[in-house]
């Protein structure tokens, strides 16, 4: 009988998850309802923030934050390249340019000095990346900003659990406002779905309004009299961005086992290090001080070139082993969107030799499985697999 797949990353569902959702289908409301609200309560007080404003996935998120920002056509958003694509799209999305600055050579964050080197009198925020779950430098890059007087958006779709300087991810002590993501391979789920945080009133208001047709029920923030208690306002232009409160209850059944979820992942890094240590030319990637990871993904760095084998040969083989891996990510100036848009607003548009760091990282990274359901087993699979593999 062939052991089963192991895939690089995968939800975990327990019984009191599908009761929580079958109690929302048997409630009154499967949307707009009660359960949103707790969520949203339950994601605050675990990230230390004072609002939480739910979404219908992380991209949704995202761009509400550049729409609440209030960024628009002719503004610049620097970003990392090492990350998906919807970090750079959301400036695109109202209009603003999204500009790339290199990693650090450690952890593949954004490295504060290339984003300093990328302001310019255009540049408007920022948007760094906890890439695979490590925290960013982020007191760093919200000094250079604050000089420059940027808005600063943590992208942490990754980092649900991890901390920075004793903080949690999401408290808002570095940034302005921080976004999150519940896809299946995420810390929590809830199916599709995100969030923004955020300790600004009116941060969090605007961002209410955004995610449900840029429409206001506060009678107290009406522009028009208000006849009476059928009346709403459309006072922006918004979309139907909103979570149902099937997956919000699910959120918060999730919610109460994250400190449990990332124990896990953390266990797992241990003996993924450990198992690791003497296989030539692979090198888990690095870790920054000042953070805690709550590492959504575990990225080895290998020597394809060195040890004379492609990385497409290498996640074949190790399919056959029913080991799934990943490659996180290609750098977004290389898609041809970004890669178009970089020619019509820059001169020259995107070089990849001008990302030293991300096209370093990006020629050696392969992502091995890594979710809470794994076993001890499962990670000595894994790595006797990547070993034959690679040395026979």
């Amino acid at each position: 009988m062939s052991e089963p797949f192991l895939p690089y990353g995968r939800q975990s569902i327990t019984d009191a998850d599908i009761a929580a959702v079958v109690a929302v289908l048997k409630s009154d409301f499967l949307t707009q309802g009660p359960q949103v609200e707790r969520f949203e309560a339950d994601l605050a007080t675990a990230v230390g923030a004072r609002h939480a404003i739910a979404f219908s996935h992380g991209t949704a998120a995202l761009f509400g934050t550049t729409y609440a920002a209030g960024l628009g056509v002719g503004d610049e958003v620097i970003t990392s390249p090492i990350t998906f694509a919807a970090s750079a799209n959301c400036a695109a999305y109202v209009g603003a340019t999204p500009i790339f600055a290199d990693v650090e050579p450690v952890a593949a964050t954004l490295d504060p000095a290339a984003f300093e080197r990328a302001i310019t009198a255009r540049t408007k925020a920022v948007i760094p990346v906890h890439f695979s779950g490590q925290p960013v430098q982020l007191a760093q890059i919200q000094s250079i900003a604050q000089r420059h007087g940027l808005v600063v958006i943590e992208d942490a779709a990754h980092a649900l659990g991890g901390s920075y300087a004793g903080q949690p991810i999401g408290s808002g002590q570095f940034s302005d406002m921080t976004i999150w993501s519940f896809h299946p391979v995420k810390h929590i789920t809830t199916g599709e779905g995100g969030a923004v945080t955020t300790n600004s009133d009116a941060l969090a208001d605007r961002l209410r309004r955004f995610r449900n047709h840029g429409i206001e029920r506060d009678a107290a923030r009406f522009v028009q009299p208000n006849p009476g208690p059928w009346y709403h306002e459309m006072q922006e232009l918004g979309h139907n961005f909103r979570l149902t409160d099937m997956q919000a209850a699910l959120g918060s059944s999730q919610l109460s086992r994250l400190g449990t979820f990332v124990q896990r992942r953390r266990e797992i890094v241990r003996l993924y290090d450990e198992l690791l240590a003497p296989i030539a030319a692979v090198t888990p990637l690095g870790r920054l001080a000042d953070g805690q990871s709550s590492f959504h993904l575990y990225v080895v760095l290998i020597d394809f070139a060195g040890l004379g084998i492609s990385r497409g040969d290498v996640m074949n083989g190790l399919r056959n082993h029913q080991v799934g891996t990943q490659v996180h990510y290609i750098p977004c100036y290389r898609h041809p969107y970004h890669a178009d848009l970089g020619l019509r607003t820059r001169a020259g548009g995107w070089n990849p030799q001008d990302f030293p760091n991300a096209e370093a990282y990006y020629d050696r990274a392969l992502s091995l499985p890594m979710y809470p359901a794994l076993t001890d087993g499962d990670v000595h699979r894994v790595v006797q697999a990547l070993h034959t593999v690679l040395h026979g």
